[in-house]
């Protein structure tokens, strides 16, 4: 079976695939970071680390990757936590997969994407958040290492707010 059997039917319905990690220390702390003010999306806003799945690159390659360009760290244990399919209305869609990164090392170093800080989850819930990170995130960090991944559906009603849907 060759590469001609990887149908592409150009009307379908497809999916830009993007990586989201929260690095977690050993005392629980989670570290984000607030988009520089010249981001095209997220400026001003604390998100995890994260971005694309580059061409030729897996999704835990593109997770060790960001992780390592955006905060100067590497992890030892990459847990998968989420996947997330966002409805955009339009053709392509996005797929985010959600990470913990834990056993860490390396030394933090700021980038060009924004601030990094080390905060508690009780910190954290009283930033200026992406949005949905204060459903996410909670979600992510009460997720152990055992656990299935969750599924996760994100859409846009008619007044243009984020609906969330989780399944296990």
């Amino acid at each position: 079976m060759g590469i001609e059997n990887q149908v592409i039917q150009k009307d379908r319905y497809t999916l830009i695939p993007r990586v989201l990690i929260f690095p977690v220390d050993d005392k629980g702390h989670v570290l984000l970071l607030e988009g520089a003010s010249n981001k095209k999306i997220w400026a001003n806003l604390w998100n995890g680390p994260g971005g694309h799945v580059e061409e030729g690159e897996g999704v835990l390659e593109a997770a060790r990757r960001e992780l390592q360009e955006e905060t100067g760290l590497k992890a030892e244990k990459l847990i998968s936590v989420a996947q997330i399919i966002v409805e955009t209305a339009e053709k392509p869609g996005i797929i985010f997969f959600v990470f913990k990164a834990k056993s860490l090392s390396g030394e933090l170093k700021q980038s060009e994407e924004g601030r990094l800080e080390w905060f508690t989850q009780y910190q954290a819930l009283k930033l200026n958040l992406v949005e949905d990170l204060y459903t996410l995130l909670p979600m992510a960090m009460r997720h152990r290492s055992k656990e299935k991944p969750f599924w996760g559906f994100y859409s846009y009603d008619a007044d243009n707010q984020l609906v969330m849907r989780f399944s296990r």
